[in-house]
Parts: structure tokens; sequence; C-alpha cells
């Protein structure tokens, strides 16, 4: 029996009638990537395996770094050979690391490759692969996964041209943009802030040179993801940011910045809030949903960060409070009934109790699941994490309303993903069938399965899907 066989993961019969009859062939709603925009509007073909499988792949590179390979072979100018060889060499090494089962899973799913990934079998892996990848572009590959919707990571500066593109292309997968508006947030930093509110400017089409130019400047372009389909948001921030702010201080503060001065974090804290709370109320007026991924501490090797730059693999758990300052802020936006469709997604798995609790305070009976605690996220989107996360929100909130889980991905190979978690939920449930503590009922638990597959996010996000996966049910 091969590595990756049809009941890998699945323990017990109830979990593989779970995984075969209700989840394995329901679509995939991608609601939350970093998938490249320009790569899907060329139908990019990709050149070779380590295009396609090394490049922009942190996890990859820390496993790699970890391994001893140097960076020549990471991030430098080694050949793909070399690159491929490199991340084969590592491969073993990373038993009992998800890495390990997301690179056999990928493997065969794509390239029909059964063997273990190491430097003997390196030179065949590579040769087949290729061969397979040379007939397949990006919209093949989101087609072999049966992906129904990819919902992108967008500054609000970017062009939406390409999305317009991707649009009228005819591609089967829609495609849209999520709001991500966090250099708002970057005073901290003026030369870098400045420079992005010239581009920002550009693509708003005016300039700004106050705080009120930039939130019109914001809201022109959350308008105009609206107008291309785009119907998320997402911020990326150590903890929810509440502290009270009147907009005379948001304008001192944003003058600061843009004269070049660097405002106290007290003021960097405050700023942020008044705009946070903008940004809710904006995507509650236009039906949106928001998402929050909290807690990672980021860009912490300072000297490979000036060498790399940002999201290269230098970030890692961080050990925030949470919880006081995210009630406040959720809590100020339904104080006045704009509190959005809210996700929580937290990296610290110390805060799963919190999070899957947090969501309960603000469910208002208007639709199921109006706050959701999010999928396993960045370091815990591996078994053990899902398991957690799975566990938490199964035990304090609803797990039959749960809208499942999405790739947070920069590869467009990384699908199995999916499969990965579908088969965890399914031998979760299935050991509870085993064990009597869920009904032995078929219809009841394969039917939550397939919903927290694909038809919880269907219905949650209300996007346009391509008319085979809008009458999926």
């Amino acid at each position: 029996m091969s590595f990756i066989h049809d009941d890998f993961l699945l323990t017990t019969p109830q979990a593989r009638e779970l995984y075969h009859s209700f989840a394995k062939n329901e679509p995939i709603f991608d609601y939350h990537c970093h998938l490249s925009p320009a790569l899907i509007a060329a139908n990019h073909r990709f050149a070779d395996l380590a295009e396609v499988w090394l490049g922009g792949d942190h996890y990859k590179w820390r496993a790699m770094r970890s391994n001893g390979v140097d960076e020549r072979f990471i991030t430098g100018d080694g050949s793909p050979w070399e690159k491929f060889q490199a991340w084969a060499a590592t491969v073993p090494h990373t038993l009992r690391n998800p890495l390990y089962h997301w690179t056999h899973l990928e493997l065969k799913r794509y390239f029909g490759v059964d063997c273990l990934l190491n430097p003997a079998t390196a030179a065949e892996v590579w040769k087949q692969g290729n061969a397979r990848l040379a007939s397949m572009r990006v919209s093949d590959l989101f087609a072999h996964s049966k992906v129904a919707v990819v919902c992108t990571t967008d500054d609000p500066s970017d062009s939406l041209e390409l999305h317009e593109k991707i649009r009228s292309s005819g591609l089967k997968t829609r495609v849209y943009p999520a709001f991500r508006p966090d250099k708002a947030l970057a005073v901290g930093n003026p030369e870098a802030f400045n420079s992005w509110l010239e581009k920002l400017g550009g693509a708003a089409g005016m300039p700004i040179r106050t705080f009120d130019d930039l939130l019109s400047a914001l809201k022109k372009r959350h308008d105009a993801f609206h107008s291309v389909g785009g119907r998320l948001s997402d911020h990326g921030l150590e903890t929810a940011l509440s502290e009270p702010c009147s907009l005379a201080r948001a304008r001192s503060v944003f003058k600061t910045a843009r004269e070049g001065r660097a405002p106290s974090a007290g003021d960097q804290a405050r700023y942020g809030s008044y705009l946070m709370l903008e940004f809710g109320r904006w995507d509650a007026a236009r039906g949106w949903t928001k998402q929050l991924h909290l807690g990672a501490l980021r860009n912490n090797n300072g000297r490979l960060l000036g060498k790399f730059g940002p999201d290269t693999g230098f970030d890692s758990i961080g050990d925030f409070p949470q919880t006081r300052a995210l009630a406040r802020y959720l809590n100020t936006l339904d104080s006045t009934d704009q509190l959005p469709r809210t996700i929580l997604y937290n990296v610290n798995p110390v805060d799963n109790y919190a999070f899957a609790t947090m969501i309960g305070n603000f469910q208002d009976g208007s639709i199921p699941g109006k706050l959701q605690f999010g999928s396993g996220w960045w370091f815990l989107d591996q078994k053990e994490g899902m398991e957690w996360q799975i566990n938490a929100l199964s035990n304090l909130g609803l797990l039959s309303r749960f809208v499942g889980m999405l790739t947070d991905s920069r590869s467009f190979v990384s699908y199995p993903r999916h499969e990965y978690f579908r088969r965890v939920l399914c031998n979760l449930l299935g050991a509870d069938m085993d064990r009597g503590e869920i009904p032995p009922d078929m219809a009841l638990v394969g039917g939550m399965v397939k919903n927290i597959c694909f038809s919880n996010a269907r219905e949650y996000f209300r996007l346009e899907l391509a008319p085979e996966f809008a009458a999926k049910m």
C-alpha cells in the first residue's frame, strides 16, 4: 500500500464512509489565500516543479533553513533543479511535520507521483512532475481540484484591472479580491507610509494630504472592490485595536506621520482603532465579511528581514493578550448595529477557547453563524491544530455552522490541504460515532460534513459562483 492511500488518516469504518460519501467530492471554497491575481489573469504555465512548488512558500523555506540548506538554494540564485534537490533532501527530515503529508498529497494529486520524495527519487519525481506540469496552466490546476471560489488578498492601492480581466476571461473558478488595508495603519514607519499614500492616491485618483483625504480614498477603493465582486475584508494584527480616538486625534496623528515623524505607540494604537471602526462600518453597510487574523509576531529576525524582506519565514506565534480589546472592538460596532459578519482567527492555540466563546457573545440571530471561529491558521493549519480548533468550536459553539477550511497559501498546488482538513474532520467525527458519543446516523453526520466542506461557505459569503457550483447541494 502506498503512503497516500484512499483511507489515509481515516482510522474507523465510520470515518471512511463520511469522507468517501460526503466530503471527498465537494468543491472547494477558498475564501482566504495569497495567490497572485497576475498569474491567474495570465493563466500562467509554470516552468517546473521548483517554480510552482517552492516559489514564495515560506513554510518550505523555514524547513530547509532548519535542515542547514544554504540560502542560495532557497531564495537565492541556485538553479531550479538545485533548489528542488535541496527540498528533496529536506523532505525526509520533515517526518511529523505537516509538510511531509502536504508534500506527498500534492505530488500524488497533481502529478501522479506515488513514491516518497528523497534524494534517491528526486530525479524521477522531477522528470515525472515536470512532464505533467507542462500541460497544466493555472485554470487546469483549479479545475483539477474543483475550486469554485478563490479570494485573493489585495491592498487598497492595488489596481483591480487584473480582477476585471479574470472576471471576463470565462474562468469557471470565480476569483474575488479581499480588501486588506493594513498599510493604512502603519504610521509608525512614516517613510514607508508616505510612499504607500502616493500609490493609494494614484489608485483612487486623488491626492492625499489630510486624514479626511485618506478616508475618502480608502472608501473609494472599498467601493471599487465591491464593484468587481469583492465581499470580504481582511486584517492582520497583533491584537484587535479598540482604543478610544476622536476624529481630531486621528487627524493629528496622520499629520504627524505625513510630516515624516513617527507618532507615539499610544497614538498609533488610537489612530488604528479609529480606522478599524470605520472599516467595520463600511463592511456592515455593504454586507461584507470581515476577517481578523490576530496574534502573529512578525519579522523577528532583523538581519535576515533586511536581506529577504517580509513574508519570507521569520514570523512566529505571539503571546499577546487578546480578549479584552477584541470584545471592545466587536461591542463598539455591535452597539450601533454595525457589526458585519466576522471571522476570528487566532495563531496562538492558548486563545482557542477564548475565541470560541467570544463569537457567542455577538450572535444576534440574523444569520446562522454570523460570528465565526476561523479554521486553524498558519502555524495551526496542521492535524493537531485543526483538531484543537474543531474541538473548541464543537464544545463552545456550533460546529454545524462552521464555514470550513481555507488555504492561506501562495501556492497553486496547495489545495490538497482541503482534502487534509476533510480527512481530519471525518476522522474525528467517525471516532465519535464509533465510541457512541454521537448517533450512528450517516445522513445526519454526513450532512453536517458536506455543509462544512462547501455549502456553509457558499451560503455565508453569498458570492456569485459558476452555475455548476451554485447549484451544488
